[in-house]
């Protein structure tokens, strides 16, 4: 079967064969194959959140976010698991959960051959071989290997003890 393109389009298919990716973020050097991904990507560096939720005011960089976001005002799950019947909000997040039914580990490890549910679990070990450590205090000279950790340290120069005990005047970071 053959498709007829306009130009613009066919231009615009032909880079999903090529690999090509024409669009260059000046910022981060991350480079795109849609001029859209890259609008959307440049939010990251410009703290742009066009989207704004009507029932709390949270903002979002992209439109799906919000979507996903409103479900947990309606409490709306549309996606069941048909093993044990748990609902999720997201499709991506029912797939993960069934990889606990199936045990499926599909990111593997090219230097120890350990496998991992998430890609992100997989990103996150790798860098245990590699020793990188990409998120930087900008108080002191430590790096870690996952924002969260940084977060946290972060927390040593700031002082901030965000979780208090109710039974007391406690605080802990």
């Amino acid at each position: 079967m053959n498709i007829v393109w306009p130009k613009d389009s066919l231009v615009k298919h032909e880079i999903t064969h090529t690999g090509e990716k024409p669009f260059h973020c000046r910022q981060c050097d991350k480079t795109f194959n849609e001029k859209g991904s890259l609008v959307k990507h440049l939010r990251i560096h410009t703290g742009e959140k066009p989207f704004h939720c009507s029932q709390c005011g949270k903002s979002f960089t992209m439109q799906g976010s919000l979507i996903l976001h409103q479900r947990t005002h309606t409490g709306e799950k549309l996606f069941q698991c048909s093993q044990c019947e748990k609902t999720f909000t997201e499709k991506g997040s029912l797939i993960l959960h069934q990889r606990i039914h199936t045990g499926e580990k599909p990111f593997q490890c090219s230097q120890c051959n350990k496998s991992f549910l998430q890609k992100a679990h997989l990103v996150l070990h790798q860098r245990t071989h590699t020793g990188e450590k990409p998120f930087q205090c900008n108080q002191c000279d430590r790096s870690f290997l996952q924002k969260s950790y940084l977060v946290i340290h972060q927390r040593t120069h700031t002082g901030e003890k965000p979780f208090q005990f109710s039974q007391c005047d406690k605080a802990f970071n």
